[in-house]
Formats: structure tokens, sequence, C-alpha cells
């Protein structure tokens, strides 16, 4: 018996979680449900600004905050009945297998149109909002530029061992870019086998694997190891936000540039809500505030690249996406099941 009033009190306080969020509406309620990957006061900025060019909305958007994994899984996991509206921020990879699995509608065609082709779905099921650098970093208040790592091999150097943090990667859309990116680079599509050599040198170097961004941040600010990686804007977020002592690293090889999508869920419940947002979302202004205020490479057609970029002196790493995207499930199953915590 206290078994079943034990389950029924489990049952009952989900329940009353998914109405908090906004997550239980049967059919269009006029209002909008977004889950996002994104910086949560960048998403709060954003939706505060749309509920002010549409005051009808005002009030009436949700914003459930997920890592970019889980929000991929909990659209699949939905696909019988969509609670979503909007799906925004994740890797071209996520989106490309959502789209492949019918899970995704077309944008509206303005939308679609200001985007470059190279930068979204060919049948506008997703777009690139943005073009997310990935990099290495540090705790400049611990390692002097000398000291840090110039590169990406420089991380697996046996004077780095217990000074790397990383985000736990099964979860983190950006992580398993880094670690695709990685095996990519290292490997021949018919073997990954050196690329995975090289996740066993970057494990055993790494002193913890970080719950979440908030716990990645902290280990470093804390000083528990001086060295990590994740996505530029991020970074440079913490800086302005905080104050954090973070510094990225203009590795000599380059920097593996994902497309950071957005996309209007398949049968959600707020359609034309949906297509508002992208439409103001994906607006040539907002991305251009976006772009100076949060740090982002918009791709959305600018009159010039963002003031603060040049100065990072960044360039790109070639990265076979295309075998990324093919392969990420395989080989982050492989490093999860064969490699974490066991070099």
């Amino acid at each position: 018996m206290r078994r079943i009033l034990s389950l029924l009190a489990s049952v009952l306080a989900l329940a009353v979680l998914a109405t908090g969020c906004g997550l239980n509406a049967a059919g269009g309620d006029s209002g909008l449900t977004i889950y996002t990957a994104r910086d949560k006061a960048l998403a709060e900025a954003v939706v505060k600004d749309f509920e002010a060019a549409y005051p009808e909305y005002q009030g009436k958007v949700r914003l459930l905050t997920l890592g970019a994994q889980e929000a991929a899984e909990r659209v699949a996991a939905e696909r019988g009945r969509p609670q979503a509206d909007i799906w925004w921020g994740g890797s071209q990879q996520q989106f490309s297998q959502a789209a492949n699995d019918g899970l995704l509608a077309p944008v509206p065609d303005q939308v679609r149109d200001r985007i470059p082709e190279r930068y979204r779905d060919p049948e506008g099921r997703w777009v690139g909002e943005m073009i997310l650098a990935e990099v290495v970093f540090y705790n400049d208040q611990m390692l002097t530029p000398e000291q840090a790592p110039k590169d990406w091999d420089d991380l697996i150097k046996p004077e780095y061992e217990d000074k790397v943090v990383v985000r736990d990667v099964a979860a983190s859309g950006t992580m398993r870019s880094i670690y695709s990116a990685m095996i990519s680079r290292n490997s021949t599509p018919e073997d990954p086998e050196p690329g995975y050599d090289w996740l066993r040198a970057l494990d055993a170097n790494t002193k913890i694997y970080a719950a979440n961004p908030t716990d990645l941040y902290l280990r470093i600010q804390r000083q528990e190891a001086p060295i990590s990686v994740w996505n530029l804007q991020d970074v440079m977020l913490q800086q302005k936000k905080t104050g954090a002592p973070f510094k990225p690293v203009a590795t000599t090889s380059g920097v593996p540039q994902l497309i950071d999508g957005v996309a209007k869920v398949k049968d959600g419940p707020n359609a034309a809500a949906a297509d508002k947002f992208l439409d103001f979302l994906l607006g040539v202004d907002k991305q251009q505030q976006l772009a100076e205020e949060y740090y982002q490479i918009p791709t959305v057609e600018q009159a010039g690249e963002p003031s603060w970029l040049a100065p990072l002196g960044l360039h790109e790493m070639p990265v076979d996406w295309e075998l990324a995207a093919a392969k990420e499930s395989e080989w982050i199953s492989y490093w999860s099941e064969h490699i974490k915590n066991q070099n």
C-alpha cells in the first residue's frame, strides 16, 4: 500500500510540474512553448522583446531550458503528442537527425530565405541561427598564456594530467560535437580507433566530468582545474556576466565551427505563434543585437562581423560534419561505454 501511495504521489507531482511548465495543454492555447538549450538570460531577453513586439503573447511564452541532447530526446519522445512549438539550440547533426525522423516542420519561407543554403536544411525543416565556435579555454589566474595549451593536441600531453575539466559528453550537444570533431580529425571513416586513442589520452588527463555547464564554470572558477573545452559564446558570456577569468585559445589548427540551429516542431500545438517567433528571432535587427550583446556569429547576413570577433584571432578547423553526423551516436556510445573514466 505504501508503495502504491508513493507511486501515486510521484505521478501527481509530475502532472503538477508539467502543468506549471505549460506542457500539458491539449490543442492550441494561443501561447508558445519553447525548448531551449540557449543561455537562460539570453533566451529570456529574446522572449521579453518578442512579447513586447507581439502583446497578444504577453505572459504566454513558456521556456523550458534543457541540454541540446535532452531537448532532442524530448522532442523525439513526444512524437505522438508534441508539447513544444519551438526547439531552439542544438547542433546540425541533432536537427538533421530529427528532420529525417519526421519530427520537424518547415519554417516560414521568408525565414528560410534569410539563411544561406550552407546553414540550413534543404527543405527548411531547420535553420542555423548562428555559427558556434568550439574552443579550448583556461583560467588565466592559474595559467599564463605561455603555460596554457596552444592547440587541441596539447590537451593530451602529460603536463596537463588532472588539469582538465570536461562537461559530461553524452547529454551535451556541444560536447558531442567537439568529441566527434576530434575523432574525425584523427581518424578515417573506416577506422575510428586513432580518434578513440586520442580520447583515451584526454580521459587520462581529465580530472572530472562536470554534470552541467554551471558546474563546469564553477569548477574552473574555484580553481579545481584550469583548462576546459566549450563553446566560445558561453565562455564570453561568463566573462561578461560574472567576470569569470576565462581566456579562449586561438588554437593553431583552428576551431571547429558548428551550425547552432532552431526549428519548428511538427504538429506543435501553436504553429502560428511558432512562425511569428521564428520571424522575430531571425530578423536582421534582432540578430545584429544578439551578435554584439551576446557574442553570436550570425548566419543572417550583416553589414560586417561583430566588433569583438576579429581580436580573438580564431580560424576554422576543417571538419567532415557529414561524417560526424552519420557516426556521432556510434562514436559517443563507444566513448561512454569503453573510454570514460577508464584511463
